[in-house]
This record gives structure tokens, sequence and C-alpha cells, in this order.
């Protein structure tokens, strides 16, 4: 119908064209500069994503059964539907230019979306955005976690996934994909930093403006959160927020809203500044009703608000989990480039095919280098580098570690600088003015950095010295590096195009207050009292303060601080720091307080990042230490220091073959030292650790190896361990993660209670609970917590087949509930040790009419000090 409407009316459509260039102009200072542009700032592993097996909140299903709803009768859908093209006929033929509207916001969308560009806005630097287009993998499992690990971690572990998920085309993430789901409203999109998230939506958008796909879907209305933060304290209605950010939609009145089946996307959460309250906020349902950005997002989700229509929300990981899981219907992740697409973005970039394949080859020969260009962002930073020293008289090494290529980087852009706009020095020179510039961008990088911010305002700008009125001055000095996004209501928005270049600068600037012993910003950034006086006592502070970070938010600005104290990279950057303090006994200093660090109250995955440090001031020693020991197989010979262990659990992570067997008492090494192998369980099939004391960040490394995608582990044995009590809520929760496939828990002696029985009885019940295998020996559960776990064992999701509860203080009365559990048809045990509690033959005789009963399917009990199979108990 739309396509004969637009031919029967195309003279009233081209009387749009002035509403039209005037949405036009505003969506070209939108465009965003490179794939990580609408993307936000890093931190894992990895979050794993699923579907709800229900598919829509009930609530939901109710208000929207005419929209896709399988259980909708056929007859009532094509009444309902035809009622609803009633309305909308009607609609058209008594505005006349409705459809035209929809029309012009197609062309308008299609021009916005076409075009993207990498790195910079200069004219001519456009690519079509179909050469262009990052996959999208769907995962099964919902996360209901905060992945906290900084995203190049993030990265790391996504690296060495097994693809084995289907992939998703984003044209299709609103559609049902199998006979469990229901109708899917709601879609969430994960990615870390520059990993293609606002290119997927430009990618839809794009489809569905061309009339290629989701031509069932009446309007689509891309809404970046960066640019709602622009009038997030001002008070809006729905419908005057679109005519506001879609000024092609101006004669759109609230009656057609609600009769046409809508997309809101909404674009980069992470980014937003205005609250989301899903538990206590304002209830609309009237696009009319005036209100905060933040209240219609949420009314929007939660389907108050237009409940026919679809919603799709981009975020980083760490920022999504402000969605409730209830209001998710579809979990989607961006992960970027597979190794096959980096190389193939490498060949397509450059014409010269030797100069492509040397690129590619040095890539591979860097893990670092190799993991970071899974950002396709990344694979641009580096292109330029490289293009640039190998195609010029190249006396130096290629970059082998973060800081090398970040500084070369900036060298690059410095030089692009003075060919551009030109000067008396030579090209790669700084000038007072240029290196004033670099450190104001510096200050403005740290400070929001340790906000947690990558958007920055005008006002942004003023506090730190930047003159916004010449955008232009510090565009030229760094074109690619800063970018301003959009400007609307006569406001701008900047941003670093990746996290990355932001915490790069942001180190440059605290290592040039370093030197210039601006003793102030020092001290306020470590917390200190008395002033710094050494480079090594500077370092170190940043790094605890990092370790004590909780997301792992510095992890690569302190990586970045400690490669720029080396003198080779001083060097690369031209001047722009003092290169004094970098004498070869100050470094070596700086080398043997990492490998001392103590971090026994600090995560292990935190203290990973000190082998990294280590990396980046180029010291390979104890890399190539671990590597030895690694071929040598003597785990229990040679010692292990702190240093080594941190090494050991990251290469043990990263390795493509899965251990089989990770027993931290076989390493010789110091209680910390183990403590920091523990990251290593994510990479294991069978993990032993007991008698240690752990701390809550300690187990949440272990429930995220229980829950990662995919997980290895298979037997977890946690024997003596005292601290265990509070942690087997965690452990029963990451149980019942769907991607969890734990067959064997042991943690006899470990002080167990009645309410750690309540948890593991939960995770007993869980859908799809693996676990066949539980011992409990030698923890005072009692009898109340034996009932707990016998009604889960009378569960039909339960298929728990050996149960040991060996002197566990049970009594005649726990017999009782054991005998229920095996009368019932539904329990899968078959070895039960009930051995060290005193029964008494009135327990005992309890526990015989179990025996007896035709559903038991018990072979073998433990009652005395041996184990007997049950004819022979019987008989006896």
């Amino acid at each position: 119908m739309s396509r004969l409407f637009l031919l029967n009316h195309l003279d009233s459509h081209l009387k749009m064209s002035e509403c039209v260039m005037e949405e036009e102009e505003r969506a070209k200072s939108t465009v965003p500069s490179c794939v990580s542009m609408k993307s936000d700032r890093s931190k894992g592993e990895p979050i794993t994503f699923g579907i709800r097996p229900q598919g829509s909140p009930l609530n939901y299903q109710k208000r929207s059964a005419s929209i896709g709803d399988s259980s909708c009768p056929e007859g009532e859908k094509k009444r309902r539907t035809e009622l609803q093209t009633a309305d909308l006929n009607n609609s058209v033929s008594q505005g006349g230019e409705l459809q035209e509207v929809i029309e012009g916001h197609k062309i308008s969308l299609k021009r916005r979306c076409e075009h993207v560009t990498e790195g910079t806005h200069e004219a001519g630097s456009g690519t079509l955005l179909n050469k262009i287009y990052t996959e999208l993998y769907i995962t099964e499992g919902q996360s209901e976690e905060v992945d906290t690990q900084h995203e190049v971690r993030q990265l790391e572990i996504t690296s060495k996934k097994n693809i084995q998920d289907t992939p998703i085309k984003c044209q299709d993430i609103f559609k049902v994909l199998s006979e469990q789901q229901r109708h899917i409203r709601v879609v969430l999109t994960n990615g870390v930093a520059g990993v293609g998230k606002t290119f997927s939506v430009q990618k839809f958008s794009l489809d569905w403006a061309e009339g290629l796909e989701n031509q069932d879907i009446s309007l689509v209305l891309p809404l970046s959160c960066r640019e709602l933060n622009l009038i997030r304290d001002e008070q809006h209605s729905l419908l005057s927020l679109l005519h506001v950010f879609h000024p092609t939609l101006q004669k759109i009145r609230a009656e057609d809203l609600t009769v046409w089946k809508l997309l809101f996307i909404f674009d980069g959460l992470d980014e937003s500044r205005f609250s989301l309250g899903f538990n206590k906020h304002q209830l609309i349902s009237d696009v009319t009703q005036v209100s905060s950005v933040g209240v219609l997002l949420v009314n929007l989700i939660q389907g108050n608000l237009l409940p026919s229509a679809l919603i799709w929300i981009t975020s980083r990981p760490a920022a999504a989990h402000q969605i409730p899981p209830s209001c998710v219907d579809r979990i989607t992740e961006v992960r970027g480039f597979t190794d096959s697409q980096k190389e193939e973005y490498f060949r397509r970039r450059f014409s010269d095919e030797d100069l492509s394949k040397r690129i590619i080859s040095h890539i591979k020969a860097s893990r670092s280098l190799h993991i970071m260009c899974l950002i396709p962002v990344f694979c641009w930073i580096t292109a330029i580098v490289l293009e640039d020293m190998m195609t010029r008289d190249q006396r130096g090494e290629l970059p082998q570690t973060l800081t090398d290529l970040y500084s070369h980087f900036l060298r690059v852009q410095i030089k692009r600088k003075k060919q551009k706009y030109g000067g008396k020095q030579r090209p790669e020179e700084l000038t007072e003015a240029d290196k004033e510039l670099l450190l104001k961008l510096g200050r403005l990088a740290f400070e929001h950095l340790e906000k947690g911010n990558i958007m920055f305002y005008s006002e942004d700008l003023e506090r730190c010295g930047l003159d916004v009125s010449e955008v232009s001055v510090y565009s030229g000095v760094c074109t690619e590096i800063f970018k301003r996004e959009s400007v609307i209501f006569q406001k701008s928005v900047y941003c670093f195009v990746h996290l990355s270049i932001q915490e790069f600068l942001a180190a440059v600037y605290m290592f040039h207050c370093y030197t210039r012993k601006d003793t102030a910003v020092i001290r306020q950034f470590l917390e200190y009292s008395e002033p710094v006086t050494s480079l090594d006592d500077f370092l170190r502070g940043a790094l605890m303060k990092s370790l004590k970070s909780e997301n792992g938010h510095l992890d690569l600005f302190v990586r970045f601080l400690h490669g720029l104290s080396l003198e080779s990279n001083q060097r690369i950057l031209g001047g722009l720091l003092d290169q004094r303090n970098s004498h070869p006994e100050t470094i070596q200093k700086v080398l043997n307080n990492l490998k001392e660090v103590n971090s026994d109250e600090i995560s292990p995955d935190r203290s990973i990042n000190i082998f990294h440090c280590l990396m980046e001031m180029k010291d390979q020693s104890v890399h190539q230490e671990i590597q030895e020991f690694l071929k040598s197989g003597e785990k229990s010979e040679r010692e292990l220091s702190e240093i080594h262990c941190s090494a050991l659990a990251y290469l043990l992570q990263m390795s493509e073959e899965v251990l089989d067997e990770l027993n931290l008492w076989q390493y010789n090494t110091s209680e910390e030292g183990r403590r920091r192998l523990i990251p290593a369980v994510r990479n294991c099939r069978k993990f032993q650790l007991s008698d240690s004391f752990l701390s809550k960040s300690h187990w949440e490394v272990v429930a995220s190896a229980m829950t990662s995608n995919p997980s290895h582990l298979r037997e977890l044995s946690l024997s003596n361990n005292q601290s265990l009590t509070d942690a087997v809520k965690l452990l029963s929760s990451a149980m019942m993660h769907p991607n969890c496939r734990l067959e064997t828990l042991r943690l006899w002696g470990c002080r167990l209670s009645e309410i750690s029985c309540d948890s593991l009885a939960s995770a007993l019940r869980s859908n799809p609970s693996h676990l066949r295998e539980l011992d409990l020996s030698y923890n005072q559960l009692k009898d109340p917590a034996v009932k707990l776990l016998c009604g889960a064992l009378q569960d039909p999701l339960c298929e728990l087949e050996t149960l040991s509860l060996s002197c566990c203080s049970l009594s005649e009365t726990s017999c009782d509930s054991v005998a229920s559990a095996l009368k019932s048809n539904l329990s899968h045990l078959r070895v039960l040790d009930l051995s060290d509690n005193p029964l008494q033959d009135s327990g005992v005789k309890r526990l015989c009419s179990g025996l007896e009963s035709p559903n038991c399917k018990l072979e073998r009990l433990r009652s005395v000090f041996i184990f007997l199979p049950i004819y022979q108990l019987l008989r006896w």
C-alpha cells in the first residue's frame, strides 16, 4: 500500500524537501567518526547472554496480543489486524500527508546512515556503511551479573571463545528463532567500546530506510543517548521528543503513534547521564504526557507507554545491568572482528599487497595487538601507525607494546597536523603551543577518566582551559584523536575516538604532572598527605590505587603510565615529557617494585595487571621464566614468586588447551601466590583448593569460571575452606546459571550451615542442573538442613546421583527426610553416605522404609563404616 500511495502523492511528497533538508543538516553532525564513536569505555568476560524462556513479560503479552503473539487465535489476530489497517488508512486519508512523512523520514534516515567515517569528518573521508559491517552473535543464557573487568580483559577472554553460538544478522534481531521464544519486544545489545554496536544500529536503520528489511515496522526511530543527555534537565512528552530529534516527523500526531508499529532505538545506554529508576518512577501511558527523559525511557521499556512498540537498547557490558532482566526478551552481543575479518580489513585498506601482508604478520606476532584488533577501531589505529612506519625509512623496531603503539599514533597525528597547516619545524616536532594544547586535552581525559565519563560538553572543555570557539585548532592537532560528535540546540558533544586514547592521553598528562612536580594534582590523585619524591613511589602509588578499583577502570591507564616511564617512548613523543627521570637505576627499581608488590587483599584478576605493567616496560624476564616453567612440567620443584603466579594465571587462562586439573597445592609458592593463581580456574576442568582463606573477590572469580561462555569446569573440590560459608550462596547462584556445567562439588569440612543448604537446594532445583555428585561431609548441618536437601531431591529438575552426608550431626529425624526422598519416583539418587551420624536403630528402621519402596533407585548405602549394596543390606 505504501508504494502505491507514494506514487499517487508524489507531488505533495516533494513539498516536504525543506523539512527533510533540515533533518539532514542535523544528521550530518551526528555521523559517527569510527566504529567506536558511539560506543563507550572499557571492561569481560565475559558476560553470557540469552533469551528468557517465556518471551515477553506477562503484562506485556496481555496488552499486545495483536502484535505477533502466537497465543492469539488466528481469527482474532486477523480481526485486529483489519481494525489496525482500517485505523491506519483512516489516519492517512484524514491527514493526507502522513505516508509522505514516513517516506520523508526514510529518505532522511538513509542519508544519515549510508555513509560512515573512520576517525575523521574531513570531506571525502566517508565510506559506505555496507562495506564496513560487524556481525552480531546471539548467545543462549541470560547474565544477571555485571562484568566489572576492564574491557581490554574482556577482549582477551572473547578472543579465545569458541564461536559455537548462533550468528544473527542485525536485521533479524527482533525475529523469533525457535519455538520456545515468543514475541520479542525489548532487545539489549552488549559490546565493548568500539566493537561496532552503533554500526549495527545504523545497518538496521539503513536497510529499513532503503526498503530492504523489516518493512512491517512503520517507523524506525534512532535516539542517541549522548544527544538525549543534552536535554536531560528538560521536560518532554514522547511526542515532542520525536519532533525535536526527528524534525521530519513534525506532522505525526499522538493517535498515529498508538496504531503504528514503532521501533525505538536507544544507542549507547552507558553514555547516558540521566537516571533510570525502574523501582520507583512516574507512571506514564500517554504519549503527550510530559516528564523527564529517564522516566519516558523506563515507561517505554516496561510497556506502560506504547506497549506495542519495539525497543532496542545498546550498551557496554558494565552499564547493561541498569535494565532489569525481567524487562528484556533478548540479549545479543557484538563480538567484533574474527581473525579472518581482521586480515580482510587490512587487505581492503591497503592496495599494496606486500604492505598488508607485513602488517598482518606483525600483528599476529604480538598477542596484545592481535587481541586488541578484535575492535575495528583498533585495527584503524594500528593501520595508521604501521603504514607510516613501514612506508618511511624505519630505523627503530616496530611497536611491541600498547604504549609503543599509542606513542607512535600521537606522533603520526602531530606530523599530519604540520603537513596540513604548514610550519617551519620538522613535521614531527612539537611547538610549545602544541604541547600546551595536548596537555590540556590530557587533563580533560584524566579528570573524566576518574569520573568514568567519556562524553564531554563545552563547559567541561572550558574548565580545562580549552577554547571551545577554536575547535578547528585542536581538531587540527588531533584530528583523529578528539572528535566533536554532535551539534544540537547550540550545544556540542565531544569524545575521544576510543576510550584507550583517552586513557593514553590521561597517562601522558599525569606523567607530565609528576615530571613537573605538580604535587597538588599528584597528591590528590594518589590520596597522599606527603609529597611524592621519586618515580618508583609515584608509579607504586598509581598501581596500588588501580588495584583497589572494583571495575578496573584504571588498569590500562596505569599500564600506559609504566610504559611512559621508558626513555624510548618519551623520545617518540618529541619532547612532550621530561626525560630526566628515566635513569636505568630508577627503571630497575620500578621493575623490582612490580615483582614484589603485595596484593594480599586485592582481587586476583586485578593482580594480573601487575604482570601487564612489566610487559609495557619491556621486561620479558617473568614471561620467559614462566614459559620455561610450563615446558619443564616441574610444578612442585621450582619455587614461584607472586608475580610468577600472576603471569602463570594469565597464560593458563589464555591457553588454547584446557587444563584437566588445577590443584593449587601442587605449586611451590606462598599463600598469596596460590590466590593469584585462582583466575586460571576459568580454563580447567577440575579445580582443587583446600585449607585456604579466601575473600569474596576470590570466590567471585571461581563463580565467574562456572558461568563463563563456554564453562569448562566440571569438578570443584573446596575442602577445609573455613571462609566458605558466605561463598556458598555465590557458588549456588553460579550453579543456577545456564552456562554452568558443574557435575561434582565437594565441600567437606567447610563449616556449612542450614542457610548454606538452602542455597544448595535451590541450585539443585535449577533448570538445567548438571550436578551429579555432592559431598557435604564433616559439616554440622543437622536435621533441618538435610530436610531442605531431601526436598530438592524430590524435585523433577534435580538429577543428583551421589550425596555424601558423613559426620554431619544427623539424628533419626533425618532418616524420615531421606526415606521420603527415596520413596519419590522423581529422585535419581544412586549412592548415599550417612556414616558417622547418630542415627540409632529407630533411624535405620525409618530409613529402611524408604529402601523398600518400589520407587527407590538407591544402589549403595553407607550408614556404618563401609558401603553396602542395597540387596545385601536388606538381606542383613
